[in-house]
């Protein structure tokens, strides 16, 4: 395997690790998604632990509106915070 599916089947690895804790095994809630963006990315998305900002991102990420963020919503999380990350490295 490659650097990047190795870094590629990391993050599916992550999101199903907290995507399991509670109702359907593929979907984030909204304390799962909690869970995940203040534990892995503490250091990359500000003010984390308010939870005007989690519900925020929540609900820019809960697409269908469903109560539940599916992979692919989470997809999107993973773009903005790449793209800013991409944008920082170019600043430093």
């Amino acid at each position: 395997m490659t650097k990047l599916e190795d870094h590629l089947e990391g993050i599916i690895n992550v999101f199903h690790q907290y995507s399991v804790r509670v109702g359907n095994f593929d979907t984030l809630i909204k304390s799962e998604l909690k869970r995940l963006i203040t534990k892995e990315l503490a250091n990359t998305i500000k003010n984390t632990k308010d939870q005007a900002t989690i519900d925020k991102i929540f609900q820019s990420l809960d697409t269908d509106r469903d109560g539940q963020v599916t992979f692919n919503e989470f997809i999107a999380l993973l773009a903005s915070v790449l793209a800013t990350a991409h944008e920082n490295i170019h600043k430093e």
